[in-house]
């Protein structure tokens, strides 16, 4: 996919590796001037869990065309085991964090700019252990529609990727992530796990779909429909 980026301003935040990190290089490849934000540093300084961060990072930098957040933080324990405060951290990313970032960046957007964010095929397909990330995964979904009202005509939209060979699942030791990848490309329609290519064509292709916005879009494989 090819896309014309040339003159537009980008914030990604959570962009130092995977999705996230491959979005800075395509986005930058189509001629965008993108800033990468993280946690710490060291080009800019954004924790999707403190307001004071991005409210400072808004001031300094100014503003953008389009805002991409890929933060998240995962509990994946079953429900007696589950911990209130990494509970907060798990919403605090993928929930509020949104909210705070388009506190403080919409009003420095353009009427054509748009919020992206990313969810994920867990809040379409509940299993054990996985409660707090699909729920706070089917929230954002959600709040990406009402945002979408609120903030028109800015737009805003999310992506949920199905398993995805991006470097996420690196964690696991050789066997389990070869084991997960063949599960999942078996309870895939389309016969295969995704790619950075899979998901970053998406994003790139929302951030100039100017008739887009207050949607969630499935990159999974049809994996949700099984």
């Amino acid at each position: 996919m090819s896309e014309n980026l040339t003159g537009k301003r980008i914030l990604v935040v959570g962009g130092a590796r995977g999705i996230g990190a491959e979005i800075v290089r395509r986005t930058g490849h189509a001629g965008a001037d993108v800033v990468t934000a993280t946690r710490s540093g060291p080009e800019v300084r954004i924790d999707v869990t403190d307001e004071t961060t991005i409210a400072r990072a808004a001031e300094s930098l100014g503003a953008f065309d389009h805002v991409i957040s890929t933060a998240s933080a995962h509990h994946d324990v079953p429900v007696p085991d589950l911990e209130h405060d990494k509970i907060q951290a798990a919403f605090s990313a993928k929930v509020v964090g949104p909210l705070l970032l388009a506190k403080h960046f919409a009003p420095r957007m353009p009427a054509g700019g748009s919020f992206l964010f990313f969810s994920g095929i867990v809040g379409w397909q509940p299993k054990p252990g996985t409660v707090v990330k699909g729920t706070a995964n089917a929230a954002l979904a959600a709040l990406v529609t009402h945002l979408a009202v609120e903030l028109a005509p800015l737009r805003v939209n999310a992506i949920a990727p199905g398993i995805t060979d991006s470097g996420t699942w690196n964690r696991l030791p050789g066997e389990r992530r070869r084991a997960l990848y063949d599960s999942a490309a078996a309870a895939s329609l389309a016969g295969r796990v995704g790619t950075l290519e899979d998901v970053t064509d998406t994003a790139l292709w929302l951030l100039g779909a100017g008739w887009v916005t207050g949607e969630t879009v499935h990159v999974d494989g049809g994996a949700r429909h099984r």
